[in-house]
């Protein structure tokens, strides 16, 4: 029976490989003024070259020459995709191209320049990029418009927003993060992996060597909020001291350690060395997944006139998404505790599978390799 569940893991592994790396984000920051529009926008090449193909040799890497050869492809593509409108459609060129480092690879980074028919009123921003490729991918907005700093996030069903000269006011501004809070805890794959490897053996109790189904309701229910609860609270802290400046590590580490957690919560799964506190694991490994929360702060860019406001909107989005996890998982787990399906496909297959999705995690991330393809 173990080598089916293998088997099934294994399976799944290479059939998702998308799941070893991060969601797909553009960073667009623009700064309209009167008739005037200036910015950046940040694309990932990994994306770029899905779309338009950038590695000309098929050696796996993508050069500066390669990436030269293909600006203006590259300038067509992307404005195609983006569209302001002030008193009629404003005209956008790209006056440079460069590259930079994010957290999660290199990017492609288009200086904007441009100009808009009226100098006051409302800007309508259209976003379109990549949306027919990937319905995950999300654009990431800093706008200043008129000098009134606003963000926003682009998907699918919100590529057309409106945002007004006037400045947003500080409810307005809490409900963005919030919002944000929430999607990137939905899109945070090794963050929901490490929540649900601890959530998984809630509604079970090792006993003898043997997992059996928890008594009651309320038993796992106490247990889940311990954990959840352990976890808001670190990331919390670690989140808010990264996004202050205090405290600041290097990217790679971060995102190592967190694959690393995951691993670890896996594994204690599989082979139990703590039972009844599995809390303080969230606690500890909480403190990690913080500073990884922190590092998408860092891309969008907190407004710092309302740093305090901001920062709690995105934790309550985060706890938010979070509980909407554990209100599906919790009562289907329970109802399923006690069968041959859920102890051995759902909490041991998913544990192996986890653990071995985020060994890949944590191979690439800390030695810089590559070992599945998105």
């Amino acid at each position: 029976m173990m080598r089916r569940w293998w088997a099934l893991a294994l399976f799944l592994l290479f059939s998702l490989p998308a799941l070893a790396h991060k969601a797909s984000d553009s960073y667009l920051m623009l700064d309209v003024k009167g008739k005037e529009v200036s910015g950046q926008w940040d694309i990932a090449l990994r994306d770029i070259d899905f779309a338009l193909g950038l590695d000309a040799d098929g050696n796996g890497e993508i050069t500066w020459g390669e990436l030269r050869a293909r600006h203006a492809d590259i300038a067509a593509w992307a404005l195609a995709r983006l569209a302001l409108q002030r008193g009629g459609e404003c005209k956008l060129e790209v006056a440079d191209h460069l590259v930079d480092e994010h957290t999660d690879g290199a990017y492609a980074v288009l200086r904007l320049s441009g100009a808009c028919p009226a100098g006051g009123g409302d800007l309508q921003i259209d976003y379109r990029l990549l949306f027919e490729l990937d319905a995950l991918h999300r654009g990431l907005l800093r706008l200043g418009l008129d000098g009134t700093a606003q963000t926003a996030v682009f998907a699918p069903q919100r590529a057309q927003q409106r945002f007004a000269a006037a400045e947003v006011s500080r409810l307005a501004q809490f409900g963005q993060y919030v919002v944000e809070g929430i999607w990137h805890i939905w899109i945070g794959f090794d963050h929901i992996l490490f929540l649900i490897s601890l959530l998984l053996p809630a509604v079970l109790v090792h006993e003898a060597g043997r997992w059996r189904g928890v008594g009651r309701f309320r038993e796992a229910l106490i247990e889940v909020l311990w954990v959840v609860t352990a976890f808001t609270v670190a990331h919390s802290i670690t989140l808010s001291l990264a996004a202050l400046g205090l405290i600041e590590l290097p990217s790679r580490l971060v995102e190592s350690a967190i694959a690393a957690s995951v691993v670890l919560a896996a594994a204690n799964n599989l082979k139990p060395l703590v039972e009844h506190r599995r809390w303080m694991v969230a606690f500890g490994f909480g403190l990690i997944h913080g500073f990884g929360f922190a590092s998408v702060l860092a891309e969008l860019g907190l407004p710092q006139e309302t740093l305090v406001l901001s920062l709690l909107g995105f934790n309550v989005g985060v706890e938010i998404g979070q509980l909407a996890i554990v209100a599906v998982f919790l009562p289907c787990a329970y109802f399923l505790r006690q069968t041959p399906f859920y102890r051995r496909g759902i909490f041991l297959g998913g544990s192996v599978l986890t653990l071995m999705i985020a060994l890949i995690w944590f191979l690439e991330r800390a030695f810089d390799l590559k070992l599945i393809s998105a």
